[in-house]
């Protein structure tokens, strides 16, 4: 295991049977439930998960969306380097026979969760189609966010060019993106996005559209979507 690599990949819903049939349409997944977490699976491979909103969330009209896994060496000492940074820690737990997991929050909100343990499979690849190809944050300011990034996993970011920070592990990896985009066409949220890996991005958007996602951007050969509840941002990118 190196740590400190973004591994998997889950969709935080209000209503999992309704998302559920809007991915097995759409990337042919096959989803199996355990202890309330659904696990999709492309094949007999694991790709990604699934699990219902907590109350809590709800509660705070929290959007449904995408959560990105970052494994790390040890949870609790990553949790006490993070406050140092300006974390925010949402919840913490330990699940016997699986591992520690975590979620924070940056210092603009963006939602992360690490994960300390051997049971959660590396899901992302680098071009294997309906699978999580790649990942990146879109944030307001990326200045706001870069010492923070950088001081509790080890990671170099810098600019190459106007509001485009690559991301390179402590391998000096190129693995994920920070993207400053202004509210005025991000929303107001800060948060990361997901790319999958798709055949065709014109047969993908089509099935996209059947199935009541949304259209938001298209450049090239990817394009950026909500899925059915209007809210879960995700891209989809020809591999």
């Amino acid at each position: 295991m190196t740590p400190n690599n973004i591994i998997f990949a889950d969709l935080s819903t209000y209503t999992p049977k309704k998302s559920m049939a809007f991915y097995e349409h759409t990337f042919k997944w096959n989803y199996y439930e355990s202890n309330d977490y659904y696990v999709a699976y492309l094949g007999n491979t694991q790709v990604t998960g699934l699990y219902e909103t907590p109350d809590k969330f709800q509660q705070m009209g929290m959007p449904h969306f995408w959560m990105m896994y970052i494994q790390v060496s040890n949870v609790d000492a990553t949790i006490r380097l993070a406050k140092q940074f300006g974390a925010i820690i949402e919840m913490s737990y330990e699940l016997i026979g699986f591992g520690k997991v975590a979620l924070l929050r940056d210092p603009l909100g963006a939602g992360f969760t690490i994960y300390e343990g051997d049971k959660l499979n590396n899901t992302r690849t680098k071009n294997t189609k309906n699978t999580l190809v790649w990942n990146e944050l879109h944030v307001s300011n990326a200045n706001a966010v870069i010492p923070f990034y950088e001081g509790i996993f080890n990671w170099k970011i810098t600019e190459t060019q106007d509001g485009l920070y690559p991301i390179l592990n402590q391998e000096q990896e190129h693995i994920a993106d920070i993207l400053e985009i202004s509210n005025q066409y991000k929303g107001k949220y800060e948060y990361w996005v997901c790319t999958f890996g798709v055949e065709s991005l014109e047969t993908t958007k089509n099935l996209i559209l059947e199935n009541d996602g949304n259209l938001i951007n298209q450049e090239g050969s990817r394009a950026l979507f909500t899925d059915n509840s209007g809210e879960a941002f995700f891209y989809i990118q020809e591999v």
